[in-house]
């Protein structure tokens, strides 16, 4: 028999089982350290992972009920959008809504005198696009006038609008109108990589 198992097997009885109650403690002890130990800290890493990822489903759930409404929402701006950028045309189409203008003035019995585009004016999205006009006629011809402006499709505005009497003609004042008829235009933003 091994030596060391014969000395075991002489030591008094309170003796082999303290021996063997450390023996299982070291057992015991490295099972925890080695096994259990890291197998708590991987478990605690994994309910905290699961709870970030309970919270994130949650907040996920939220969003996904409440599409329907956020796509209705996002449809409902999309044709705002559209409907603004209809009211204001892009550089293609400004010859013909001062046409529309020149046009508007003479339907309504006004004389153009000055048709007189002037330079833009960047704001942004947008650019003003001022006309000076001078126009003759009626009072009642400029009220004309100036409510069909306001029913263009196209936003335009008549600024500095001065009245000044310069004729009568069979019992009728005719006025000399001079203003500024102010429309906008849409800016595109220019390609990345192109410069102006």
């Amino acid at each position: 028999m091994n030596p060391t198992v014969e000395k075991i097997l002489k030591l008094p009885a309170y003796q082999r089982v303290l021996l063997l109650f450390l023996v299982l403690a070291l057992i015991v002890g490295a099972f925890v350290w080695f096994l259990f130990l890291p197998q708590q800290d991987e478990l605690k890493r994994l309910q905290a992972e699961n709870q970030r990822l309970q919270v994130r489903l949650q907040q996920d759930q939220r969003i996904a009920n409440n599409l329907p409404k956020f796509r209705a929402e996002y449809e409902k701006m999309k044709k705002r959008l559209e409907e603004a950028l209809t009211e204001l045309p892009n550089r293609q189409e400004i010859p013909s809504l001062l046409t529309s203008i020149a046009a508007v003035a003479k339907d309504n019995g006004l004389d153009v005198v000055r048709f007189q585009p002037g330079g833009e004016v960047n704001r942004g999205f947008y650019a003003e696009v001022p006309v000076s006009l001078r126009l003759s006629g009626t009072y009642h011809q400029v009220a004309l006038f100036s409510y069909a402006v306001s029913k263009l499709p196209r936003i335009v505005n008549l600024h500095n609008l001065s009245l000044k009497p310069a004729r009568g003609k069979g019992g009728q004042t005719i006025l000399d109108i001079s203003c500024t008829a102010v429309t906008f235009r849409f800016v595109e933003k220019a390609p990345k990589g192109k410069k102006k």
